[in-house]
């Protein structure tokens, strides 16, 4: 039997930063924007927020972009304050990597198994599942089989050491990308 699950971000994720007011290591996205002219040349930021003491930081979108390199589209969205643009921007990793930060994903997703299974579904020797990821989210796919089967973790590893769990992909570690695996009972 094949069945589809889904990986879907619920929220944003956290960016993980150190504050150099309070020392904490994680921000919020406040889905807000700058956008600042200098002349013909621009600069635009997303800012976030300390979880710990609320002081607002930049994490740098570009800077010093002549005006008409940018798309009106995107001129548009952030002045818009897009929530989506956000969402964007913070999964992109060039971003990511011009500000120096990582994301923070715990809490921020949800596993759809595409509805509770039927009884029926539960009884075959083989079980087939292809798994999308809606957004780039680091997951254990030990974590996300244990939790679409109900099973422990525990069991998801010895499944795996029998043979009874394979996949084309390492299961161990953390994948963001798609994959597939079957389960034989």
């Amino acid at each position: 039997m094949l069945k589809s699950w889904v990986v879907v971000p619920t929220c944003l994720p956290l960016v993980r930063r150190r504050c150099h007011a309070c020392a904490s290591e994680r921000f919020r996205p406040s889905r807000k924007f700058r956008v600042n002219a200098h002349h013909k040349l621009l600069d635009a930021w997303l800012l976030v927020l300390c979880t710990g003491c609320g002081e607002t930081a930049k994490l740098t979108v570009f800077e010093r972009v002549n005006v008409r390199s940018v798309r009106p589209e995107l001129l548009e969205r952030l002045h818009d304050n897009d929530p989506r643009l956000a969402a964007e921007l913070l999964q992109d990793p060039i971003v990511r990597r011009r500000n120096r930060i990582a994301l923070d994903w715990a809490g921020a997703w949800r596993l759809d198994t595409g509805g509770p299974d039927d009884p029926d579904s539960l009884d075959h020797e083989v079980l087939d599942v292809s798994v999308h990821f809606a957004a780039r989210i680091p997951v254990r796919p030990a974590r996300l089989i244990a939790e679409g089967c109900a099973l422990s973790r525990a069991e998801v590893e010895r499944l795996i050491e029998e043979g009874n769990l394979v996949s084309a992909v390492r299961l161990s570690g953390t994948l963001s990308g798609d994959f597939t695996f079957t389960l034989k009972r």
